[in-house]
């Protein structure tokens, strides 16, 4: 963990939960695992924020807690993980995913749980409906079996889970106390391993869960002051068969979902669609039988390729073959051949896809931070390995005080490393080779603590934006709320016209203005996620199979 990693958690948490969660999620990223006593002693919060600040933090999966290490009895200690939080960056991909696969009610479905963290099944699907129902027409709401369908979809393909079962607590903190010692026997080890969602069979076994009905519009507010105790009780005694089961979203779920689109995008850039057809049913027929840490699928025959095409994708067998034998012969080994029987068995190279896409990734960064010629330098010393400066001059074909400048710009981002290689022991200049090199791993971590960098850059950036013009934002959202008050009780036009003119016209400019910068900055996030994305499933691939 270093620290542009804690200080993008740290602007994440303050963003989304406020500073006294911030302030706790970022003093366990720096401490490590802690009990209570101890991070209230450090902090310096009071006792009631603290609890409540790490019941926010384990409702959403950031903070994890474990019986003591110092033995039977010991205070439950409090861990939060950084990978989880930076999670968050990226919420609004995962929302846009359910959206494109499952439409609305799946988009709303996950939103509702990366909200609050985890839920039931009832819960979630009767606030989902009442969501849907309110932007419906009069007269028209949403049936809340239409959303339990979504929803029980969603389990089937794992996009979401159960909640891990909570670790059990200590002797301390049990109901009942455990039986002292026997004199002479070896105490047991303490497991600080902490249950995973997959560590249980029931992880993706949706209940039977009991719900009629359909979803509802808000009530007014004579009605909820009317209905509000009665509402209460009624919810109450109200049982549906999913009570104790919670749901979570299944990041890696998401996350191998987002690796297959980037192989199949970066085969249909470099081929052309129906080789990108032909991997994402290669892909598709994998998702099963391959572990989600594996360097390639399972093999599959050209006969198995054939029938499980799309039907509308009118192939012929010889074409497939063709397109087979292009995708194993490109230079980027996206496919792979691995044996003769059923027509020929193909697998899809995981890790050397996600090696060749962080490659193009490092070379279109150093082409826009240094221009084209320095890329094919980086180009070539990634190609050849190891090229001496004259050797580079006469490969890249660039003048020898031109590629001397280029060659010591990229040495000192540490885009490039110089590699001596002694003739005789003494290291003498005169009798020693000076290779220059590129390792892409170190590289592509330095990218990837770059990539850290530039975000929580533009969030405070962004922050820092909406904090100036914080009076006229407010403003804003309070004449937006009078305008749908007033259209929601069919005030005449006239009234509309008065209240807009509340905001004169260089307020108007200054807000547009202030919106464009700050779609703008939104974007610049969600694109160096996508490079945050790809670095991350490379180092991960690559340290998986190392």
């Amino acid at each position: 963990m270093t620290a542009q990693e804690v200080r993008l958690c740290g602007l994440l948490l303050q963003e989304h939960f406020g500073e006294m969660v911030e302030k706790v999620g970022t003093h366990l990223l720096k401490s490590g695992a802690q009990n209570l006593r101890m991070i209230l002693h450090e902090t310096g919060i009071s006792l009631d924020l603290l609890k409540k600040s790490l019941c926010v933090l384990v409702q959403h999966g950031a903070c994890v807690f474990s019986s003591g290490r110092k033995g039977p009895g010991s205070p439950t200690e409090y861990r939060t993980s950084c990978d989880r939080i930076l999670r968050i960056l990226r919420y609004p991909r995962y929302i846009y995913t359910a959206k494109t696969l499952y439409g609305d009610t799946g988009e709303l479905i996950i939103e509702e749980l990366l909200q609050r963290g985890h839920m039931t099944m009832s819960s979630t699907v009767k606030t989902v409906a009442d969501r849907l129902t309110q932007n419906m027409e009069d007269g028209r709401s949403m049936d809340y079996n239409d959303v339990s369908n979504s929803f029980s979809n969603l389990v089937e393909t794992h996009f979401l889970q159960r909640c891990p079962p909570p670790p059990r607590a200590g002797p301390k903190e049990s109901a009942t106390p455990a039986p002292p010692p026997v004199p002479g026997t070896p105490t047991p080890p303490i497991s600080t391993s902490l249950p995973t969602a997959e560590s249980f069979p029931d992880c993706y076994k949706v209940p039977h869960v009991t719900l009629i009905g359909r979803g509802k519009r808000p009530l007014s507010s004579e009605d909820v002051d009317d209905q509000r105790n009665a509402k209460k009780a009624k919810m109450d005694s109200e049982t549906h068969g999913d009570e104790g089961i919670c749901w979570q979203v299944n990041f890696e779920r998401f996350h191998l979902h987002f690796r297959d689109q980037a192989i199949i995008s970066a085969v249909a850039n470099k081929l052309d669609q129906t080789s990108s057809e032909i991997v994402r049913t290669m892909l598709r027929m994998s998702e099963v039988t391959t572990s989600p840490s594996a360097t390639c699928t399972k093999p599959l025959s050209a006969n198995e390729i054939f029938r499980s095409l799309p039907t509308n994708y009118n192939i012929a067998r010889p074409i497939l073959d063709q397109y087979l034998t292009l995708l194993v012969d490109d230079p980027m080994e996206f496919v792979g051949k691995a044996g003769e029987s059923g027509g020929g068995m193909y697998v899809v190279n995981m890790h050397r896809a996600l090696a060749n896409l962080a490659r193009a990734t490092l070379e279109s960064v150093v082409q826009e931070r240094f221009g084209s010629r320095s890329a094919r330098i980086f180009r070539l010393l990634l190609r050849k390995r190891h090229l001496e400066q004259k050797q580079v001059e006469d490969f890249a074909m660039i003048p020898a005080k031109e590629a001397k400048d280029m060659l010591y710009s990229l040495l000192s981002q540490n885009l490039v490393q110089l590699q001596e290689v002694p003739k005789t022991p003494d290291y003498a200049p005169s009798r020693t080779f000076y290779l220059y090199t590129v390792n892409q791993l170190p590289t592509a971590r330095m990218l990837l603590q770059n990539c850290y960098k530039t975000v929580a850059n533009l969030i405070e950036r962004r922050l820092y934006e909406s904090k100036e013009s914080k009076r006229l934002l407010e403003k804003s959202q309070r004449i937006e709320a009078i305008l749908a008050s007033l259209q929601a009780s069919g005030a005449e036009p006239e009234q509309l016209t008065e209240v807009e003119e509340m905001i004169t016209a260089p307020e108007k400019q200054q807000l547009d203005a202030l919106r464009l910068h700050i779609n703008k900055l939104d974007s610049a996030e969600n694109q160096v996620d996508e490079t945050i994305f790809l670095i991350e499933s490379y180092v991960n691939s690559t340290t998986t199979t190392s």
